[in-house]
């Protein structure tokens, strides 16, 4: 009793740093998970979709991202990556630390909640993966070299359709699409009922009544990002190894095209490159003394 008494008083006389900030850093950590990151995940989600209408739709929403060149990492890591590891490193820290009643009181808000802390978790390690497996967190030559053979950093911009088409066919054909599927959807659901949980936070509806109606408007928007969801998840888990071979002869044909016309710059690391057959690597289409035994055979002839 004395111990929980003193714990008390040291909070109260030394309170740390988010104690003496919190009523700031909750908002704020709602708000980035709605602009940036939520704004992000709609037009991201939306891009993919349109690899359901056709493969040149996709490489040209690529191409428009792509476009940004040199700027492209800069607006990554400021508008996505870091707002990210904070919205994600406070709420895990939020979730380890809150209080779950759903035993005791089996409320829908309860249970609201307590799932909003357990998709946040889910999403925060499908994300983690996501990037390392489609692009490989950072982009250093040694440490691709050691993660590209694991299969990861798979994803070509240049070659955005086929290339994310074979990612999904990696480890067997089934893994990737489950483990995409579970941790998409927690994606949905953490966005649409943090609709909802934000605009408590931030005094927007606080009334019964105002929280019902909030809560019907993020029904909607997730049902209808759910309807996008699945329709990337589909885009990418159902061509065949095929469609793939076709997709790259499209994106090859838009790659000389938009280079040509400016679109995008000449960056070898951003296309598919085929891998090396045994035919091409043969003594004798690569040995230099094997084309010189070639021509002198033909002038003794």
């Amino acid at each position: 009793m004395q111990s929980k008494t003193t714990d008390v008083a040291n909070l109260t006389t030394n309170p740390s740093f988010y104690l003496r900030h919190e009523f700031a850093i909750r908002r704020f950590h709602s708000l980035i998970g709605i602009v940036p990151l939520g704004l992000y995940m709609v037009i991201h989600l939306t891009t993919n979709a349109s690899l359901m209408n056709s493969p040149e739709s996709f490489q040209r929403a690529v191409y428009m991202i792509h476009s940004a060149g040199k700027a492209l990492p800069l607006i990554e890591w400021v508008g996505i990556f870091i707002p990210l590891l904070f919205h994600g490193i406070l709420g895990v820290w939020i979730a380890k630390n809150a209080k779950l009643n759903t035993g005791h009181y089996r409320f829908t808000g309860n249970r609201r909640y307590a799932w909003q802390r357990y998709t946040g978790i889910v999403a925060l390690v499908y994300l983690f993966f996501h990037i390392l497996h489609l692009h490989g967190w950072f982009h250093f030559g040694p440490y691709l070299e050691v993660i590209r053979p694991l299969q990861f950093a798979a994803f070509k911009p240049y070659n955005a359709a086929s290339t994310l088409v074979e990612s999904m066919n990696q480890w067997g054909g089934f893994v990737w699409p489950a483990f995409y599927l579970v941790g998409v959807m927690c994606c949905v659901y953490h966005l649409a009922n943090g609709l909802w949980t934000a605009g408590i936070t931030w005094g927007l509806w606080i009334t019964p009544a105002a929280q019902k109606r909030a809560s019907k408007v993020s029904v909607v928007f997730g049902a209808v990002l759910t309807v996008i969801a699945l329709s990337a998840w589909w885009a990418a888990v159902a061509p065949s190894p095929e469609d793939a071979v076709r997709y790259r002869e499209i994106e090859n044909r838009m790659y000389e095209a938009n280079l040509e016309s400016g679109v995008i710059s000449d960056i070898p690391e951003k296309r598919y490159e085929e891998p090396a057959t045994e035919a091409s690597l043969t003594p004798e289409t690569s040995s230099p003394t094997a084309d010189a035994d070639a021509s002198e055979t033909d002038s003794v002839q």
